[in-house]
């Protein structure tokens, strides 16, 4: 079986900027579930015969959305009010090392998936050791349980149609982007970035 694991662990400045930030990580979490969602749907719109992937992604848009009516929840309790932030350059650069044509697209889109979803595993299993507010380290604890979920359905979906050797290549390409982005994201010296799912 194929496993992931992240090149470079989340920095201790990103969990004291999320729990100094609460508010921006609720809503930069609810907009990151319905991206969650929507990359779903995209990808069924995109692939509408791989039986598989429809089955495997309908019910994940519904749990994503479902998640993100969660966070709304916890955002309405706290009081915090809906607006705009301002996105994280993290995805669009992980896209960068994609391939995109198929059918090597495909594999390369569930693999970003799955390395997506395995920073959000790690960063809510943090948010759920250490926040403060007790219903929110609920809320995180039982989510990040969620998105581990996640990032293997869509790596045993790259397994599926691909070699399993060519998945685990692929793999190790992005996983080294995304070390290399994160780090890039928290240098000695520099001003951290507003706190973010994935910054």
């Amino acid at each position: 079986m194929l496993t992931l694991t992240l090149a470079v662990p989340t920095p201790a400045r990103w969990l004291e900027q999320a729990l100094a930030h609460l508010d921006l990580i609720l809503l930069d979490h609810a907009n990151c579930e319905k991206k969650a969602a929507g990359n779903a749907l995209s990808l069924m719109f995109r692939y509408p015969l791989y039986p598989e992937l429809l089955a495997a992604l309908s019910p994940l848009a519904r749990e994503e959305l479902h998640h993100f009516e969660r966070v709304q929840r916890h955002l309405h309790r706290l009081g915090i009010p809906l607006r705009k932030l301002t996105a994280a350059p993290y995805a669009t650069l992980l896209s960068q090392v994609t391939r995109k044509q198929d059918p090597d697209a495909l594999v390369d889109m569930l693999l970003m998936a799955a390395v997506i979803e395995a920073r959000s595993h790690e960063r809510l299993t943090l948010l759920g050791e250490h926040c403060p507010e007790v219903e929110l380290r609920h809320f995180y604890q039982g989510l990040a349980e969620a998105e581990a979920r996640h990032w293997r359905l869509y790596v045993d979906l790259a397994a599926h149609y691909c070699a399993a050797e060519v998945v685990a290549e692929r793999l190790s390409v992005l996983l080294a982007a995304e070390g290399e982005i994160i780090a890039a994201t928290y240098q000695p010296g520099q001003p951290d970035p507003p706190p973010r799912i994935h910054s």
